[in-house]
């Protein structure tokens, strides 16, 4: 029975309440953040935190009371829960307690709902998917056009998680006017002659905490990044790929549309990233 974070209170799971009202259960109007945690601590904590509070300022949304507390609730809960290897998954939402309407409540009369809770996953950074790689495949992106901000509208990132899975494949990549626009929850990369490639940053993508790193330890290994859309028929040719999220760190791709990348096994730029992002999370985790 996981302890969880409601409102101020931790509270058994079976016990955590939400009122029907919630504008995230009815309009999907809440936002998110997912923080790995590795040997006991939290990977990429600011860089998350920062990011929330970017979301909230684009939806007009205000801060949960206890925003200035989440670190020491995210501790406490990774406490609790006895999270060695793990997430902390946080939402907030608009909040409340009137009937259904489209326009917002007004925020005199609503306060946000903050709601947390962990994930245990023994094992995290060993992950035999890195050992193996990936295989995706690609579908339409019909997503809504702020992608660049961390809402709970997942239906169609599951949904396609759903075909890749239907295809007997891992993941999905998304592809708007013939370019990659990235992963059902995740960044994507291609690498070509040693040069990694990866959708610049704009409304159309997340703008991922572990890219984000990712790429600044890249550069810090004297590896040639670019930032530029890349097509699915380029990535098929492409010499090896990659993805990035919070809870899969570096992820290599082995398959695109049934079209193998190299040797069919994880690429080296890939396989290197892994270990410098994992080694270089871990001393600056918190």
């Amino acid at each position: 029975m996981r302890t969880v974070y409601v409102n101020g209170e931790y509270l058994p799971e079976n016990e955590a309440k939400v009122s029907v009202f919630d504008r995230a259960f009815l309009m999907a109007d809440g936002v998110y953040e997912v923080t790995s945690v590795l040997g006991g601590k939290l990977i990429d904590f600011d860089g998350h935190l920062a990011r929330l509070e970017r979301s909230l300022n684009e939806l007009d949304m205000q801060k949960p009371e206890a925003f200035d507390d989440l670190l020491e609730i995210h501790r406490e809960l990774v406490r609790v829960n006895e999270i060695t290897d793990g997430l902390v998954y946080l939402q907030v939402t608009r909040g409340g307690a009137a009937d259904r309407d489209f326009a917002f409540p007004d925020p005199d009369e609503v306060k946000p709902t903050l709601v947390l809770f962990t994930q245990a996953k023994p094992g995290l950074a060993d992950s035999p998917a890195a050992k193996k790689g990936m295989k995706v495949i690609s579908i339409e992106d019909i997503r809504w056009g702020r992608r660049d901000i961390k809402t709970t509208q997942l239906l169609y990132p599951s949904m396609g998680k759903m075909m890749a899975k239907k295809a007997g494949c891992d993941d999905a990549w998304m592809i708007e006017d013939g370019k990659v626009t990235e992963g059902t929850s995740n960044n994507a990369y291609i690498v070509k002659g040693n040069k990694i490639i990866t959708r610049e940053l704009s409304t159309d993508i997340l703008h991922g905490i572990t890219r984000a790193a990712v790429l600044r330890f890249a550069r810090e290994a004297q590896m040639e990044v670019e930032e530029r859309s890349f097509t699915i028929d380029e990535a098929k040719e492409a010499d090896e790929a990659f993805i990035t999220s919070a809870s899969t760190f570096v992820m290599p791709v082995v398959e695109i549309d049934g079209a193998t990348l190299g040797e069919g096994v994880p690429g080296k730029v890939a396989t290197r990233l892994r270990e410098i992002y994992l080694d270089e999370s871990l001393k600056a985790a918190i």
